[in-house]
């Protein structure tokens, strides 16, 4: 898979990581009771579903009860995200497992990215616990690793024969599109102030990670043979939209714990996630741009058609 001279050590992202990084510095998040001040726990701009006609008619209890279920998903979706995709892909990077041979000090950066990821699903996981204690909405049992189990058969599709390229593109590409989600929260007063903490504790690290992945995508293109380039140029686009998309079998529960019958909850998911408006069209454009921009510099955007590729996938 991989061609090319080992890659000489640079200074990177994580070198100030023992005095910087979450797991090493931070606090636990404790949740107030803030939800008595009128804060949401997510903001309902966020929640496709609760402008749809259906989803109108529900008491505000409803409505509310639904907003907190759709943060538990991204919370525990979260942990699944972190420890199923980035830590398997973290793991084969600081083992010396990813096809590109780097310096030590590179491998061992790669662990850290591997306690900072534990740490994220510990505290998500956490912090749904302490929403449900304070707010007596359970945590709905559900199975919460659907988008990486989408992902991860995406990988399988687009990239037939090589898994652990598929992999590697997977976690470049979710490790890059994170902290632009992440930093959509932190700055909106509406939402509890715990949960905002939380996510720009977060999103601190995730930029971090952010630099790692963006410079191990540049070691990763110039060694892969000139045949794999192609292949995983014309991957990449779905592999981003795979990234962004959103389970929808934890919102048809949700719905359905709300009071919609069966058929009302599946005509609100269609309408809702069927396809992206001119909305949802521009945000996943904006959440992108840093990806796609990390692409263009790697080389990717470079590969024939693969420019056209990107463009039908919305994401130029």
């Amino acid at each position: 898979m991989i061609e090319g001279p080992s890659p000489a050590g640079q200074p990177g992202p994580l070198d100030q990581w023992y005095s910087s990084a979450g797991v090493r510095t931070g606090i636990r998040r404790v949740l107030l009771a803030e939800q008595e001040e009128g804060k949401t726990f997510f903001p309902a701009r966020l929640v496709p579903y609760l402008e749809h006609d259906e989803v109108r008619l529900l008491p505000p209890g409803r409505q509310r009860e639904l907003t907190v279920r759709h943060l538990y998903q991204f919370l525990l979706t979260t942990t699944h995200l972190e420890t199923r995709m980035v830590n398997r892909a973290a793991e084969m990077i600081a083992l010396g497992q990813s096809g590109v041979d780097l310096p030590v000090p590179v491998r061992m950066d790669a662990f850290k990215v591997y306690c900072d990821e534990g740490y994220h699903a510990l505290y998500s996981l956490d912090l749904a616990d302490q929403i449900a204690a304070v707010t007596g909405i359970a945590i709905q049992p559900c199975d919460y690793g659907g988008l990486v189990t989408d992902v991860a058969d995406a990988g399988r599709r687009l990239m037939p024969g090589e898994p652990r390229l598929a992999r590697l593109l997977q976690v470049v590409v979710f490790e890059t599109l994170i902290t632009a989600v992440l930093n959509e929260l932190p700055g909106d007063p509406s939402v509890v102030s715990t949960i905002r903490e939380m996510m720009r504790d977060h999103a601190r690290d995730e930029g971090r990670h952010h630099r790692f992945f963006a410079a191990f995508l540049h070691e990763l293109w110039v060694r892969l043979e000139p045949s794999l380039r192609v292949q995983a140029a014309f991957a990449m686009p779905a592999l981003i939209s795979g990234c962004l998309g959103w389970d929808v079998e934890p919102v048809r529960a949700s719905l359905r714990l709300a009071g919609l019958d069966e058929d009302t909850a599946g005509r609100v998911v269609r309408d809702c996630y069927s396809g992206d408006d001119g909305e949802a069209a521009d945000r996943k454009k904006q959440i992108c741009q840093a990806t796609v921009r990390m692409c263009e510099s790697a080389g990717v955007l470079a590969v024939p058609g693969a420019m056209e590729e990107f463009a039908s996938h919305g994401l130029l």
